[in-house]
């Protein structure tokens, strides 16, 4: 599916806007459409509701933007290791097999599971801006190690040149959004 094609957008959206276009083309077509053409454009809505629904699906355990910014400040108050042993945890519970980095690697945890090695890099967390050399550095230790993935975890900002080189390297790039997601459950003090 192309990345701003109408379906797209409204996979991205909240579920209920993917809903109300449905509900607003059923109506459209049900009060304009011949009597024997209403149902027809009132099922017209359908490709919504089903979007709406894997939307909805999506949507549920994610968590709300009061919790992400819960868990942005109270991991951003946190010394390292007290955020790296949550981290930690999180890979565990999720199935990775964890192995810290040593203090002076640019990859802080090596992650194995299902046989796939990724290299995670989150010693700088709390940087309000993250610019490119931070990902170039955790891409040749990946390259060093040979390993398939790469994961860097930072509350602040990306730089352009930093999203597009996360985007050409696949690096992926968890955010406050996505550190809430994976320290659900776990208590932040």
């Amino acid at each position: 599916m192309a990345k701003n094609s109408l379906f797209a957008i409204l996979l991205r959206s909240p579920w209920w806007v993917s809903l109300a276009v449905g509900a607003v083309l059923a109506a459209i077509g049900a009060a304009l459409l011949p009597g024997e053409y209403k149902i027809a454009g009132a099922l017209s809505a359908l490709p919504f509701v089903v979007i709406a629904a894997l939307a909805a699906k999506r949507q549920w355990h994610l968590p709300s933007a009061a919790r992400v910014a819960e868990v942005q400040t109270a991991v951003g108050a946190m010394p390292w290791p007290a955020f790296a042993a949550l981290l930690e945890q999180a890979f565990q519970r999720d199935g990775h097999a964890v192995q810290r980095g040593r203090a002076d690697a640019a990859a802080d945890f090596v992650l194995e599971r299902k046989g796939r090695t990724m290299l995670v890099g989150a010693r700088r967390w709390k940087s309000a801006r993250i610019g490119v050399e931070v990902l170039r550095t955790l891409q040749a230790a990946r390259d060093a190690a040979e390993a398939p993935d790469a994961l860097f975890i930072g509350l602040g900002e990306l730089s352009d040149g930093a999203r597009a080189f996360a985007a050409e390297h696949r690096i992926a790039v968890w955010q406050a959004a996505e550190v809430a997601q994976a320290l659900r459950g776990l208590p932040l003090r």
